[in-house]
């Protein structure tokens, strides 16, 4: 009877969020709101970064990828949640929900070790001043930067290749706002324990690798800043780096609650709701606080505005 129902799959269809007609209308505009607030925040922080001559060091380099990482995997995900919930056809052909797979994959990958590179940046700032821009230097930036995209590229198109060798599926009904890898991999008829363990091996080895590189840096960070002298020093310090730890804890949080656990114990409603966080919410709230919270970019800001309205 489990081989009757298994077919192949030209197309799914996501259930999205909820069912609910009244919830509709406010969950659309809310989307909305905040995808028009990432699309500007994440554009403006990139170009706000280009246009500024006193923000072209090795961290704010770094922070101009994260923001175009963010712009990206969101929109990967939210223009097609917007159509969804407009729509009754909820359909996505199976080449389209690969492809948003992999991208979505390739963007999360990258921001994970992004973040590792950026605690690196702060350590070197801070603990070694002077060599600062010697030991950042524009290659190894460049470098450092490209190792972040290879990384998630390969990671995703480990996993790409894995699904596409699922010769079928017993329902193209996937309970999910976007083709996700644990809602795929549980409409498979054949055995996917591999693909189950390699994402958990793989998730769970990316976090510990840039989790130690975080904690480590930033160890090293904390004990440089309690021996600074000065108060000003010490308070700049904190400032710089508590943006970036408070991006760290978030995303981080949500990505070992969602990937780096078994399978059985996943609840598909928790996992909608987290999921929504990390990939709608936290791509918002990046730009927000690395401006918010920094005196550098506040400084850019208004100076480009200023001009503007000079001109």
């Amino acid at each position: 009877m489990e081989k009757e129902n298994c077919t192949n799959v030209t197309e799914f269809i996501l259930l999205g969020l909820t069912d609910a007609p009244e919830l509709k209308v406010f969950l659309f505009l809310l989307f909305l709101l905040i995808y028009g607030v990432t699309v500007l925040g994440n554009l403006g922080m990139i170009a706000v970064i280009q246009v500024s001559s006193q923000l072209h060091t090795p961290m704010y380099f770094f922070l101009s990828h994260l923001s175009f990482v963010d712009f990206c995997y969101s929109t990967i995900i939210v223009p097609k949640i917007l159509s969804n919930i407009l729509n009754r056809d909820k359909t996505i052909s199976f080449l389209g929900c690969t492809v948003q797979f992999y991208l979505f994959c390739t963007c999360v990958v990258t921001e994970v070790f992004l973040l590792a590179v950026m605690a690196y940046d702060r350590f070197v700032a801070i603990c070694n001043p002077l060599l600062y821009m010697v030991t950042m230097s524009q290659d190894l930036c460049i470098e450092l930067v490209s190792f972040c995209y290879l990384s998630g590229m390969v990671c995703s198109l480990i996993h790409l290749c894995l699904v596409l060798e699922i010769p079928s599926y017993r329902s193209n009904v996937i309970d999910h706002f976007f083709c996700d890898l644990p809602p795929l991999l549980s409409l498979a008829c054949s055995d996917v324990s591999v693909n189950e363990l390699l994402l958990y091996i793989l998730a769970t080895f990316n976090e510990i690798t840039t989790i130690v590189i975080i904690l480590t840096s930033y160890s090293l960070i904390l004990i440089t800043i309690l021996k600074m002298h000065s108060a000003e020093g010490r308070h700049k310090a904190f400032s710089t780096c508590a943006s970036h730890l408070t991006a760290i804890l978030v995303f981080h949080g949500t990505i070992l609650f969602i990937y780096c656990r078994p399978s059985s114990g996943n609840s598909v409603d928790t996992d909608k709701v987290a999921t929504v966080f990390y990939t709608i919410v936290i791509p918002m709230l990046n730009p927000l606080i690395y401006s918010l919270r920094n005196k550098d970019v506040k400084e850019a800001l208004r100076k480009v505005v200023s001009s503007k309205i000079f001109s």
